[in-house]
Parts: C-alpha cells; sequence; structure tokens
C-alpha cells in the first residue's frame, strides 16, 4: 500500500517537476536574453534582474517564501505541499541553468531583430511549463497564491486579481525596457495562455449534443445504430406545453458532427440542438483510461 501511494505521489510531483524546467529554461533561454518580460511574481524577479542583476533564482526564491507562508492557510494541505514542490523546483532549474550558462553549456537565444520568433518560443515554452505544472495540480506559487487570497478574504475571482497584477507589472516594466518590448511581451503572454489550455484540456476536441424534441427516442435509436455511439435519454418537461418528453444527450468526434445534424433533422426538422465544446473525453468510443 505504502509503495502503491509513494508511486502516485511520484506520477504528480515528476509531471510538476518537469513543468518548472521547462518553464525555467524558456524565461532564461528566451525572455531574459531579449529583455520581455512576464507577468506576476516572475515578472518582478525578471525586473530585479534588469534593474539590479538580482539572479531570477534567489529573486523567486526569497519573494515566494514570505507568500508560501502568508498562504499556508488559505491553500490548505495538499495544494500546499505541491506549491511548495512547484516553487522549490523552481527556483532549482532557474539555478542550475543560470550555472549553465555561466559556464557557457548553454547558449541563449538572443536576437537583435527577430522579436516576434523569441516571443512565439518564449510564449510555447511558458505555457507548455505552465501547462504542465496546472494540469497536475501544482502551482509555481507568486501570484496563484495572492490571488487565492484575495478571492478567499475579499471576494475577488483569481482571474481579476492575476489580470490586475500583471497590468501593474507590465506597467512598471516600462521603466526599464522600451514600448516595443512590452508589445512582444503581449504576444508571449498570449500564446502562453493558448498553450496552457491546449495542455489543460486536452489535445482531443469533441462535441456534445443536446436534442430536445418530440421524437427523441427516435432519434437516438437511429444515432446509437447509423453511427454506433452511445446515446442518454433525460426525461423532461416543456415549461410552455406542460407536457412530458426527453432529451438526447450525445457526445461524437467533429468528424461526426455534420452525420448527428442530419440524423436528428430527418427525424425532426423542428428538433432543438444545442452543440457544446468537449474537451478530454475518456470512455468508450474516445480515449480509454
Amino acid at each position: 500500500m505504502k509503495t502503491s501511494k509513494l508511486v502516485n505521489q511520484l506520477k504528480i510531483v515528476i509531471p510538476i517537476m518537469i513543468g518548472t524546467a521547462i518553464y525555467a529554461f524558456g524565461l532564461l533561454y528566451f525572455i531574459i536574453p531579449n529583455e520581455l518580460m512576464e507577468g506576476g511574481v516572475t515578472g518582478v524577479t525578471v525586473l530585479l534582474n534588469y534593474a539590479f542583476s538580482i539572479p531570477p533564482s534567489l529573486s523567486t526564491l526569497l519573494l515566494n517564501i514570505p507568500l508560501f507562508l502568508l498562504g499556508l492557510k488559505v491553500l490548505g494541505g495538499r495544494q500546499s505541499i505541491y506549491t511548495g514542490i512547484g516553487i522549490g523546483s523552481l527556483t532549482l532549474f532557474l539555478w542550475l541553468f543560470e550555472k549553465m550558462i555561466a559556464l557557457g553549456w548553454i547558449l541563449p537565444f538572443k536576437t537583435e531583430h527577430d522579436y516576434i520568433l523569441a516571443s512565439l518560443y518564449a510564449g510555447v515554452t511558458l505555457g507548455a511549463g505552465l501547462g504542465v505544472v496546472f494540469r497536475f495540480g501544482g502551482t509555481t506559487g507568486g501570484s496563484d497564491i495572492i490571488a487565492r487570497i484575495f478571492n478567499r478574504k475579499f471576494g475577488y475571482s483569481m482571474g481579476q486579481v492575476i489580470l490586475a497584477l500583471d497590468i501593474i507589472i507590465i506597467g512598471l516594466s516600462l521603466l526599464y525596457i522600451p514600448l516595443e518590448k512590452i508589445l512582444y511581451t503581449l504576444v508571449t503572454v498570449f500564446i502562453a495562455s493558448k498553450v496552457i489550455d491546449f495542455i489543460q484540456e486536452g489535445a482531443y476536441a469533441a462535441k456534445a449534443f443536446t436534442i430536445i424534441s418530440d421524437f427523441a427516442p427516435e432519434i437516438a435509436d437511429r444515432i446509437n445504430v447509423e453511427m454506433d455511439r452511445g446515446v442518454t435519454l433525460i426525461p423532461a418537461i416543456g415549461v410552455y406545453s406542460k407536457q412530458a418528453k426527453h432529451m438526447a444527450y450525445c457526445v461524437v468526434s467533429r468528424q461526426e458532427i455534420r452525420r448527428l445534424n442530419e440524423i436528428a433533422k430527418s427525424v425532426d426538422p423542428r428538433a432543438f440542438i444545442i452543440i457544446n465544446d468537449v474537451t478530454d473525453v475518456h470512455g468508450e468510443g474516445f480515449k480509454e483510461d
């Protein structure tokens, strides 16, 4: 039992460490050499490096320790452990990459002209790193801790707090880097957010159909037979008509959207169809765990 529990913990801890390694690499390989910026507390470490040449590994540790201690009660036991692991491993990998760069083992990507390339690759690496960390329930501390505290204590959404912190920090960076670099930073932030979503939600996307019709059972039977897809019938009552009816719920791949629409409309041209995005689908006919 203890061995299996340890293995399960390692399945979470190791990906978090891999994610922080990717993030640290992107920060030191793409962001800092090209004088770009980053949001949140990481952005503060970048600013301190530009202004006072303080190593990001040191400032990351010093800034996150008080935030971590402050957020212990808010985060809870398990979340605090994974946050501590994220902060510790991010500090470690920043320090390792700093040493490798200083020894000449890694040559950072520095460009004088093509900043859009640096911005794109920075966004991909930072987003990939954070996406892996978030997918396995970890954080890198910083803004996430502050956002959780403000959410619990004052009712602000985490998104609002993180956005406000990013605006303040990126705005302050205008004191040290030109506006042009800030605009390139926005490209990095946008790409990173998309990559984070992609990794968290999964590469596979599907569509969920909710079909409201007086002929829902007939539609469900045809979908089951002709498309070999499972369908769930949900009892419902029309508020206006007071009539009992069924809703048919079915998840299909993107390639099957048109076929399912055709089946539903051929049975009931007046069927009310709702289509929702679905990501990371598990089960028969999709991904098997």
